[in-house]
């Protein structure tokens, strides 16, 4: 942010105006307004409704009212295991979100595969859509969950819409 003192017309001699980049304050006001899609497919799904109750209360983080169409959302929440069969589907849903759109990774069975290391599991959606921000655990404590949030939140703030992607475990274990 930056200061302009050199405008005439100010009797102390003081700041006219006040300037920023239009991108970081778009920035700061979507990180507190995330339309959210959940994806639920399995267990992990118990976890995240719980962090929607009064006890941890995720909408003081401005992620509070799912959406019931990918197309009003802008963070898509994958809970669960995902099989090749639905893979397409999750395509399709991502697809069908507009920009900007982030993607959470959430449990070990979205990140990962799990422990459900068969034939008909993905061994993480990172291979079918592009993820942002994993969240680890089976199923991950609420406390892990709004860490994640907050994590998205971060990055939506310091990179915006077309910012770096989070960091993919395969990458960090050396696959």
């Amino acid at each position: 942010m930056g200061v302009n003192r050199s405008t005439p017309g100010t009797p102390d001699g003081g700041p006219a105006f006040v300037t920023t980049r239009l991108d970081a304050v778009v920035n700061w006001a979507r990180k507190y307004s995330l339309f959210q899609y959940p994806f639920v497919t399995a267990c992990c799904g118990m976890e995240y409704m719980s962090v929607n109750g009064a006890h941890y209360d995720q909408s003081r983080f401005g992620a509070e009212i799912p959406r019931f169409t990918p197309r009003q959302a802008d963070v898509l929440w994958v809970v669960g295991t995902v099989n090749h069969k639905i893979a397409p589907v999750l395509k399709r849903v991502y697809e069908q979100m507009a920009e900007p759109k982030w993607v959470i990774a959430f449990g070990a069975c979205a990140s990962s595969g799990g422990f459900y290391q068969n034939y008909a599991a993905v061994p993480g959606i990172d291979r079918i859509i592009p993820v942002d921000v994993y969240i680890a655990g089976c199923p991950p404590r609420p406390e892990a969950i709004l860490d994640g949030l907050l994590e998205l939140q971060r990055l939506v703030q310091e990179e915006g819409p077309r910012g770096i992607k989070g960091i993919n475990p395969r990458q960090m274990a050396g696959d």
